[in-house]
């Protein structure tokens, strides 16, 4: 029996044999797999990203647990790995997570200092294959097939020198999932967080799979999961032996996409097109609100938030979107479709200030949300026919972030935002 490929993650030495330590530096982080030089497709995330970007600027957070998020109403963001100790996990109601965590170090979240990061990040793994297709600003897959050649070595060791690079170059750990399918490489990504790489062949799928619950799969949500258990099937193997045309015929096209995952199946391409769907920020507040002026407030920052990632990720939207959540936690959205593509706040606020106003009729609000959808790639602001000052305020509006690049968020600020907004 031939030996297992491996790789030292710590000097990226290839080795031979199956040691215990590295041969040339002596480090016992060993990466080993029959099929490790044979596969191509990768799942990479960022270890608690919001979190480790705030640990990395601030040193002296390291060994605390933080939480990034905000408001006694609002929801965690994302725990770094000492709060998750506590039971803290992303999408946690704040007043939880704090009751479970007391001494946890609470930071609302840096939306445009993220959406740069990600995007150094982005850049890097571009520089090795062009096939990225983003899922989220910290997660991405990767398609390395046929790069052999271009970088002297199997994609293995291609995406061990990204790993290190990252690290070097960004300052934060990212944790890598390597396979023959997107599926299997999102979920290897998961099996050694953080800074794993771990590794998923087909010789092992079957048995790998049967045993992990259905609630593991992406895209099972709670309710699904319970439905699922509730007709006995708890496993992966549990949906393997009930087939494809009963799964197809009890669940429709979910359960026929469960019945091939339980198998390893998936032959979705990597899509380097394949770029979020919509950018939104949202914001609950402590107290619900009615009053214009407040909800305007709110509202105008949500959409700064979210022009900056825009302009950091270079696209723009072309549909506006609203959203609303009474105090009876009653959802409303709002739409409109833009005669233009827009990056731009002042555009964002503008529409999303109409939506909002047919909205006030005395009812409590306890979220709002604004986003941009129906994105593509940025083509300049060609303004508004019907609107001439539209052009002077989007000049104004680059004057100003150029302004925040070079001096800080706050450097300039317009006279909306200077207002505080009751939380």
């Amino acid at each position: 029996m031939s030996a297992r490929a491996a790789y030292c993650r710590a000097c990226l030495t290839p080795l031979d044999a199956e040691p215990l330590k590295c041969s040339a530096c002596g480090a016992r982080r060993i990466v080993r797999h029959d099929e490790l030089n044979a596969l191509a497709i990768a799942h990479i995330d960022c270890d608690a990203f919001f979190a480790a970007i705030e640990k990395r600027d601030n040193p002296e957070l390291e060994d605390k647990p933080v939480i990034i998020g905000g408001g006694r109403r609002g929801v965690v963001s994302t725990a770094c790995y000492v709060a998750r100790i506590y039971g803290v996990h992303s999408a946690m109601p704040m007043f939880k997570a704090l009751k479970a965590c007391p001494d946890a170090v609470v930071i609302r979240p840096d939306h445009s200092k993220y959406s740069r990061e990600g995007h150094r990040i982005r850049e890097l793994m571009r520089a090795i294959t062009p096939l990225v297709e983003p899922l989220s600003i910290d997660e991405a897959f990767l398609d390395l097939t046929g790069t052999e050649r271009l970088h002297g070595a199997p994609p293995a060791h291609t995406l061990l020198r990204l790993q290190r690079h990252i690290l070097e170059e960004v300052g934060i750990t990212v944790s890598v999932g390597l396979s023959f399918n997107k599926f299997l490489a999102k979920t290897a990504s998961d099996l050694e967080k953080p800074d794993g790489f771990a590794v998923i062949g087909q010789g092992e799928v079957l048995d790998f799979l049967a045993p992990r619950p259905v609630r593991a799969i992406y895209g099972v949500g709670p309710a699904f999961a319970r439905k699922l258990e509730r007709d006995g099937l708890h496993t992966l193997a549990d949906i393997r032996k009930r087939g494809d045309k009963a799964m197809a015929q009890r669940y429709g096209d979910m359960g026929y996409r469960l019945a091939r995952l339980s198998r390893g199946e998936d032959h979705r391409k990597v899509d380097p097109v394949g770029e979020r769907k919509s950018v939104s920020s949202e914001t609950t507040f402590n107290t619900d609100h009615s009053d214009k002026e407040t909800l305007e407030g709110v509202l105008w920052r949500l959409c700064v938030k979210v022009a900056d990632i825009m302009k950091t990720k270079d696209i723009s939207g072309s549909v506006v979107t609203l959203k609303l959540k009474t105090s009876a936690f009653k959802t409303l959205t709002r739409r409109r479709t833009l005669s233009e593509p827009s990056q731009l706040a002042d555009t964002l606020f503008r529409v999303g200030r109409e939506l909002l106003a047919a909205e006030l009729n005395g009812t409590q609000y306890r979220l709002i949300g604004i986003g941009f959808s129906e994105l593509t790639q940025a083509v300049g602001d060609a303004g508004d026919l019907l609107d001439p000052q539209a052009i002077r305020r989007a000049t104004a509006e680059r004057a100003m972030d150029q302004a925040r690049a070079k001096f800080g968020t706050d450097a300039v600020i317009k006279g909306r935002a200077l207002k505080p907004a009751k939380r």
